[in-house]
């Protein structure tokens, strides 16, 4: 194991045209692993029943030792976590990455279950907002031929939105991010198999240095990333939420406007 993983950040030979673009990954690997870390801890308090679920929120926040702090962390890390993706599928595709089919693929799977996951987290909450957007976007099933229907009811478990369907998306919160990280570790043994493209839009094996010291230096841009995110913690850690989400879902009166989260904004944009 110890020798796998000098391969893989000691003595890999890496491109000496890569930039600070290339932290990307990195920082995308040690976000995931901030995220499973702060929703572990925020599992062991959290109820996935649909007349408790609001309420474990708010003990959370109010009654749990630093449980405000495993919220606002885990709340804000996804969107750190949407930032770094973005960035990370932007530089691939400026520089050619799709060339690597297996890296280009296996990432494509990532970015959709990362989507997947978060829609779901963003869920659990049991909000106004939240339940209201899970009541849109579990409908669309219904476009699906021939079997849409029955795959909506599926879902929800029942003829709408319920109880059964909030534990549903929290077994499947839960166990995705075991699964996206199986697909990270894929990703990053296909990269290694065929290497990196590089800023001159080719594959650079011609010219090659060690990882380690001069990109573990480099690097070091990933503890000011998180030096500014905890800064923006601790100073507005709501301000990327929506007043909705502090209100208890009520089944039968929606919100004026139903808006996702700012990292869905996009596709919810496509959607209209």
């Amino acid at each position: 194991l110890f020798k796998y993983l000098n391969s893989m950040v000691v003595v890999l030979p890496s491109s000496k045209s890569l930039d600070l673009n290339w932290n990307y990954g990195s920082m995308l690997g040690m976000i995931l692993f901030f995220q499973i870390f702060t929703g572990f801890l925020l599992s062991f308090f959290y109820s996935n029943d649909s007349l408790l679920a609001f309420d474990s929120v708010q003990y959370i926040m109010y009654d749990v030792n630093y449980g405000w702090l495993y919220r606002v962390f885990h709340f804000n890390g996804a969107s750190l976590f949407f930032v770094f993706l973005y960035l990370h599928f932007f530089k691939g595709l400026f520089n050619s990455s799709y060339r690597l089919s297996l890296v280009w693929l296996s990432g494509v799977f990532i970015i959709f279950f990362v989507i997947l996951e978060a829609f779901m987290g963003y869920v659990l909450v049991w909000a106004q907002m939240s339940f209201w957007a899970c009541v849109v976007i579990t409908s669309l099933l219904s476009v699906v031929p021939f079997f849409g229907g029955d795959l909506v009811l599926w879902v929800w478990g029942g003829f709408t939105v319920s109880g059964a369907t909030l534990k549903l998306f929290f077994a499947v919160h839960f166990l995705l991010p075991w699964f996206i990280f199986v697909l990270v570790v894929f990703h990053l043994i296909m990269l290694h198999v065929t290497g990196s493209t590089s800023v001159l839009s080719g594959f650079g094996d011609y010219d090659k240095i060690g990882f380690f010291p001069y990109y573990w230096l480099k690097d070091s841009y990933n503890l000011v990333v998180w030096l500014f995110f905890f800064v923006f913690v601790f100073s507005c850690p709501f301000v990327l939420g929506d007043p909705e989400m502090f209100l208890l879902a009520n089944y039968l009166m929606s919100p004026v406007h139903i808006v996702p989260e700012w990292y869905f904004l996009f596709a919810y944009a496509i959607l209209r």
